[in-house]
């Protein structure tokens, strides 16, 4: 659907460093980049970018790719919608063929339907009806046009079937309508699911509208106050934050996050200044929300509202944010006031004064409003104490653990020891497993044991071979009389006589030779398109590297670090010589066992003459590696 020249022009513009730190905040590591996994909760960074290379690799999962596979993994983007996210960003024209009704992705068709009807709901906003009702309202909460413009916020008629009459006019199937969640079906009728109701669009972290969220206008005791886009493909509840599109770049640049309930306490926030906020759209907090937020920043400010309700939800939320390894801190308003409402009183400056003085962390928290109502009654003291060791022992930092205690201990006057032992307690029964069985190996259990370890070595060995080929003969260089062609050539004759076991790597070979016979030299964006989508996985495996010493060590302490490019002829020659040192031996075991099974005179005799000749091979190579073999 895309011309290729459009692909290839987006990838020569793009830098994946900057993409990625759309999604996650990157710290440099020697020449590369790394952070903590998007896809896994972490304690030590495994996620790695190279700017070099144009790619990313996740050592915790095994993900990676370019950049376009990294906002397929990171957003769930197509194809298609991550080249034109790409498209968008570095400033590339995409002309394709008109998408419609027939486009192959269920995800794309949901994303175009849902996009459409943002524009219809925002277009609502200039009619008679718009201006006098959803624009008045907005008047009256004090929301201005930049934010509505900002947020994309739009009125859904005071109509039957507004937008599905709008839909069909331009052709969308009904069963997409419903698929989407926009339209509802009962009694063979069809109408709208948001009737008379302010719109607040629901973005995905690259800006696209993936659900909506419907504001009552005129208060009425037989409707909800607000009312949801139902789960689809594109839209699970508990993997969205409402405004993390739009807050996205201030929380890592502030390093904080201000966690609310609602949208309007988003927009009021962001209206008065303060855009690092995000809110969970009235759900209780998932891990998958938290883990959304941890891509950005480790500090968490919850901003609820003071009546218990609020302070519930906070409760709530709050273990599962020490869970994830995130540093938690709670502010409660006076009553009658949330965040919506107290930051219009206070403006900017004044609110975040506020902030600072009343945040408190998850001691002080739990006790000022638990203690308050327990303090003389013992038995609920107690379940009190054990209410805050729980939320203690959830901290995976044992240095921040020992802190809490600490104040814990301080605050409700109990012996430090005491608290330890009901902590270590949990800690120990939530880390309990099943005793595992002991097995016990049958002599060909073992056999075919030992035949596996070798096969690994030569897995190893064969990975090894080919990582050169990979990362050398796809890199511009000028060292030791060897450029990227020639490093190719000597390669495929070193390799000439040796057999690969791997289908992929025999595939990747064969597609240098092929095209280094038609005098062209690949680079590694040869491999990472949609035609090679089934070797992807081996040529990030094969390129990408976790363990660099930095500069700064570098520099500090004048080390030098012998590098395989510093001789990549001997560097090459050696991963090969041990790739047919492995095989020689496993042939030299085959060999064996066939010499040491039932077999004839003569055949005894022709299996000696090839153990002979495998030996000396074996002792030929092993002295080319510096190795010392038993002969």
């Amino acid at each position: 659907m895309i011309d290729n020249s459009i692909i290839q022009e987006i990838k020569e513009r793009l830098d994946i460093v900057e993409v990625v730190s759309d999604f996650i905040s990157l710290k440099k590591s020697g020449s590369n980049y790394k952070a903590l996994s998007p896809f896994t909760s972490e304690k030590t960074p495994s996620f790695f970018v190279s700017p070099s290379k144009q790619i990313f690799k996740c050592f915790s999962t095994g993900k990676g790719g370019d950049a376009i596979e990294f906002l397929r993994e990171v957003d769930s983007m197509t194809y298609i919608e991550a080249i034109k996210y790409l498209g968008e960003k570095y400033g590339v024209e995409i002309n394709e063929y008109e998408i419609d009704n027939s486009v192959s992705s269920e995800k794309d068709s949901l994303l175009i339907i849902l996009n459409k009807s943002k524009d219809f709901f925002i277009n609502n906003l200039k009619t008679k009806e718009g201006k006098n009702i959803a624009l008045t309202y907005f008047e009256h909460r004090v929301i201005s046009k930049e934010m509505i413009k900002k947020f994309e916020l739009g009125y859904s008629l005071d109509k039957w079937n507004s937008l599905y009459d709008n839909l069909k006019t331009l052709k969308y199937s009904e069963k997409l309508m419903v698929s989407a969640g926009l339209i509802l079906e009962k009694n063979n009728k069809k109408y709208d699911r948001f009737r008379n109701r302010i719109i607040f669009p629901i973005h995905n972290i690259s800006g696209k509208v993936i659900a909506f969220g419907a504001r009552q206008i005129k208060d009425d005791e037989n409707q909800p106050k607000y009312i949801n886009s139902p789960e689809t493909t594109l839209y699970i509840k508990s993997n969205i934050l409402y405004g993390i599109y739009q807050s996205k770049n201030s929380i890592r640049k502030d390093d904080k996050c201000y966690l609310v309930e609602g949208y309007t306490d988003v927009i009021s926030l962001f209206q008065i200044g303060i855009e690092n906020v995000v809110s969970s759209s009235g759900t209780s907090l998932t891990a998958n929300q938290i883990k959304l937020i941890g891509r950005y920043t480790k500090n968490v400010t919850i901003l609820y509202d003071g009546d218990q309700a609020g302070i519930n939800a906070s409760l709530r939320g709050l273990d599962l944010i020490l869970e994830n390894n995130l540093n938690v801190r709670i502010v409660t308003f006076p009553e009658n006031e949330d965040p919506d409402s107290f930051s219009k009183k206070l403006g900017k400056n004044k609110f975040l004064k506020f902030l600072s003085e009343n945040e408190t962390d998850l001691i002080k928290y739990k006790t000022d409003q638990l203690n308050e109502n327990y303090k003389n009654d013992p038995i609920k003291k107690s379940e009190l104490v054990i209410d805050i060791i729980t939320s203690i022992s959830k901290i995976p930092n044992s240095i921040k653990r020992s802190i809490y205690i600490k104040d814990c201990s301080d605050i409700l006057k109990i012996d430090e020891n005491i608290l330890i032992t009901e902590m270590n307690k949990l800690l120990l029964g939530s880390n309990k497993t099943l005793n595992r069985p002991q097995f016990k190996f049958k002599e060909n259990e073992k056999n075919n044991l030992a035949v596996k370890e070798v096969d690994s070595a030569i897995n190893f060995c064969e990975k090894e071979c080919l990582r050169m080929l990979v990362n050398y003969g796809t890199k511009d260089f000028q060292v030791f009389g060897l450029d990227r062609k020639s490093f190719i050539e000597y390669f495929l004759n070193e390799i000439e006589d040796v057999a690969f076991e791997n289908k992929n790597y025999i595939e990747i070979i064969n597609i240098f030779k092929m095209e280094l016979e038609n005098g062209n030299v690949i680079d590694i964006n040869y491999f990472l398109t949609q035609e090679h989508e089934d070797l992807k996985k081996d040529i990030i495996d094969l390129s990408a590297n976790k363990y660099e010493l930095s500069d700064k060590w570098k520099n500090k302490f004048n080390i030098h670090v012998n590098d395989e490019f510093d001789d990549l002829k001997k560097s090459t020659y050696a991963n090969i010589l041990r790739f047919k040192f492995r095989l020689i031996k496993k042939m030299i075991n085959e060999n064996l066992q066939i010499l040491n099974s039932n077999i004839d005179y003569k055949k005894q005799q022709e299996t000696i003459k090839i153990h002979n000749k495998l030996k000396s091979v074996e002792i030929d190579i092993a002295k080319q590696l510096g190795n010392v073999t038993s002969i």
